[in-house]
Order: structure tokens, then sequence, then C-alpha cells
């Protein structure tokens, strides 16, 4: 599969489809070519993996399939161990494909080592600029095609899949039989400013409340803040622990279980050294377990470009609309509150991330484009008749619940479950 970059070429390894089986499962390798650029059907194409997974009591049955996309983005599909989860009960009715949207996972990865490949970050920015929602959608309707005969089939979409399955209702809705979504509404209009400055104060009410449950790691978080501000201390996977880093553990607050395992995190966080104190190595394993970009760079390097729809570049949007919210960074002031951020990139992480540090040209040559084109088309979706369930979470961390709503309301026929109950990974509120 000739695939010409610059001076080097990326030669994708052979196909080898495989069936293997784990109790109660047939899991069956897929791999598709498909276009670069779905406006350019004949010019390059990368490869897209996928893997089937069907009970096993089923394998024989003709199936009505269920294609699952993943939150992110960037992230590739989950790998099942058997029926766990809501692939248990999907399996009951469905045959389901769980893909690796492009440049994730299997499909053509997108990271510090390929990347180079494509040539200069100009060439980078421009091969990037073809991974967002509208590009996954037509993958999905390649993929199809070649998989259901052309019947429609059923979208899961988790948060960012979400997204790309509301993306689907305008580009494809014929492809559809029907569309379920949890924690992946968005907002049809807003800019990443306005998404941003949604989030902060959610934030701000998520670490809030986790101190309310366990009043004692504010001070702690307070102690290891100050401890940052003047020892430098770096994570196992060479990322540097910086006060704004540590404050991106904030992003557990978004997860059902996730406050309890912060507060764990943080009791442990000292130990004593013969240079005095310092972070225990227990802290900075976890700490750079919940960090690291490495396994999903396109987490950062694309992840405002999922807002950007009206033509403007995005300019960092959450580095600078955190500035509109000072109390962020007033932790050392008397009295004030030590708060934890979450889903945020800032242009920093390109140089305390080594997965990110040799992607900062590209990653600002992305946040500088101009001419991102529309991802929803409201008229369409208003007169949608593509059945389509919706899970909202309540003061969900990751996506605003408020707009959420507002484009439930601008989808034909569209049900949601409004719930306090779980948070946005699903997992019941512990």
């Amino acid at each position: 599969m000739p695939q010409p970059v610059g001076e080097a070429a990326v030669v994708a390894p052979p196909y080898a489809p495989a069936t293997v089986r784990q109790p109660g499962l047939v899991l069956t390798d897929h791999h598709f070519d498909v276009p670069l650029d779905h406006a350019d059907p004949d010019g390059e194409r990368i490869r897209l993996y996928a893997r089937e997974v069907v009970a096993t009591r089923r394998a024989g049955e003709e199936l009505p399939w269920l294609v699952y996309l993943q939150g992110g983005p960037g992230f590739p599909a989950g790998r099942p161990l058997g029926r766990e989860n809501w692939l248990d009960r999907a399996l009951d009715d469905y045959r389901v494909l769980l893909l690796d949207q492009r440049g994730t996972g299997r499909s053509t990865p997108a990271n510090r080592q390929t990347l180079p490949l494509r040539g200069t970050p100009a060439r980078q920015a421009d091969y990037l600029a073809h991974f967002r929602a509208d590009s996954i959608v037509r993958d999905c309707e390649h993929v199809r095609a070649r998989l259901t005969g052309g019947r429609p089939w059923t979208v899961l979409g988790q948060s960012f899949g979400g997204f790309c399955a509301v993306t689907y209702l305008s580009l494809a809705p014929e492809g559809l039989a029907e569309v379920l979504i949890t924690g992946g509404l968005p907002s049809l209009d807003a800019d990443a400013d306005t998404v941003y400055r949604a989030a902060y104060p959610r934030m701000e009410r998520k670490s809030l409340a986790h101190y309310a449950r366990y009043p004692g790691d504010e001070d702690a978080a307070r102690r290891i803040a100050a401890h940052l501000a003047d020892h430098e201390e770096t994570l196992p996977d060479g990322t540097l622990l910086t006060v704004g880093a540590f404050q991106q553990l904030g992003i557990l607050l978004g997860t059902g279980d996730g406050s309890h395992r912060l507060h764990y995190l943080l009791e442990d966080a000292f130990v004593p050294t013969a240079a005095g104190p310092r972070l225990s190595d227990a802290f900075t394993e976890q700490a750079a377990a919940v960090l690291s970009r490495a396994q999903c760079p396109l987490y950062a390097i694309l992840h405002e470009a999922i807002y950007a729809q009206d033509g403007r570049a995005t300019h960092w949007s959450a580095d600078r609309v955190r500035a509109e919210f000072p109390q962020f960074d007033r932790h050392t002031d008397e009295g004030a509150r030590f708060l934890f951020t979450g889903e945020t990139v800032h242009p920093w992480m390109l140089r305390t991330h080594p997965s990110l540090r040799p992607l900062r040209p590209v990653a600002q040559l992305l946040a500088e484009r101009e001419g991102w084109g529309p991802l929803y088309d409201a008229a369409r979706l208003a007169r949608n008749t593509v059945p389509v369930a919706a899970a909202v979470y309540q003061d969900d961390l990751f996506v605003d619940t408020g707009h959420s709503l507002r484009t439930a309301e601008g989808i034909g026929g569209l049900r949601t479950w409004v719930t306090s109950e779980f948070e946005h990974d699903g997992v019941r509120v512990g």
C-alpha cells in the first residue's frame, strides 16, 4: 500500500486476520483501507483496525451490528477481557465492532514516533486535520458497506464517541438504524472558548465537593503544591510534575470512583529521605498513570480542534480562558482554595510530557489553524428520524450538562435519561 510521505513512506504491516476465543466470546480482526481524505477517494489511503466481538453461543447467527465509538479524542477502542460492563449486555442482541478510530490503537497510529514520517510539522498538521469526527464518520460508512452489505447499523458513542455519533446523524443518517449516546451530546454551536468558560466552574465545584467528602485533602494538596514550587519532581515516564500538572489530577473527579482514588493518592504522597521529604515512588507511579499521554497523544494535540467549526483558530483556548478564572492560581494566597483542574490542554504540556515534546511544532500549527469546517448540521438534526437515546450526567466534568440538554432539544426524536447516579465513565457515584 504505497503512501508517499516526503522522502519516507509509511509501510503498513501485512493483513493478519485472526480469530481467537475468550470465555464466552469469539473475537475476529478486521482491517480496512480507507482514504486519508474522503473528499479525495483516489488519493492516499490509511489502514483501520477493528475487532469484531460476538457471543460464542450466537457466533453462527445473522445478528445486527453495533459499532462502538470510544471517548477521547485519541483513545483506541477498549480491549475486551471477557463479557464485562456494557459489552456483556450488548452481546445479547448484537455483533459488536470495536473500532480503533483513525490515528489510535492499530489504526495507522499517529504519535511522536510515526508522525515524523510525514515530513515537516506543516505536513504533519495537514495530515492530522483529517482526523476529526467528520473523517471518523466517513470511515464508519466505508466499514459499514464492507461488513453489513449496506444495511444500517447501531452506533454506541461514549463521550467524544457521542460527538461523532451526532456528526454521523448530520452527515450520513441513512447508515444508522439507531444511536445510543452516553455522556456525549456536544453543543452544536459553542466554540472552544465557550466550552471552557463552562468547564472551569465545574472543575471548581468538583474540587470543593471532593474536599467536603475528604476535608483533609485540601491541606494535603497544598503541601504537594508547595513542595513542587520549590523542588523539581519527575515522574517515572519522564513527565515533569509542575503545580499545573499536579492540578490536572482533578480529571479523576469526573469518574465514579475518582474522588476515592484521588484521596488515596494524596494520603501517600510523601516519604522521608536523606534529602528531606520527597514524593514517594508510589505516588509518582500512580500520578504518571493518570497524566501520561503516551497512549493518547492526539488527546492533547487535537483536543481543542473537536470544538472548532466556525473557521477560527482555537489558539490554546483552555489556557487563555483559564486567565478569566484566577482562583485556579491563587492557592498560595491567604484564605484561597486549592482547586484541581481536569480535561484541559495547555501549551506547557508540550514541554513537560516526553510523549508530546517532539510534537510541539505540529501542536502549535494546529492551535493556529483556521478554516475548520462544520461538524454538525442543525437543520438536518432537527428533522432527524433515526431513533436516538442519550444518557446525560448531571454536572458532568467532561461535557457540559446544559449544552447537552440544549442539543437534545434540537435533535428530532431524541430521548434523554438525565441522572446523578452515575459519572461520565458510567460508574455509579460512590
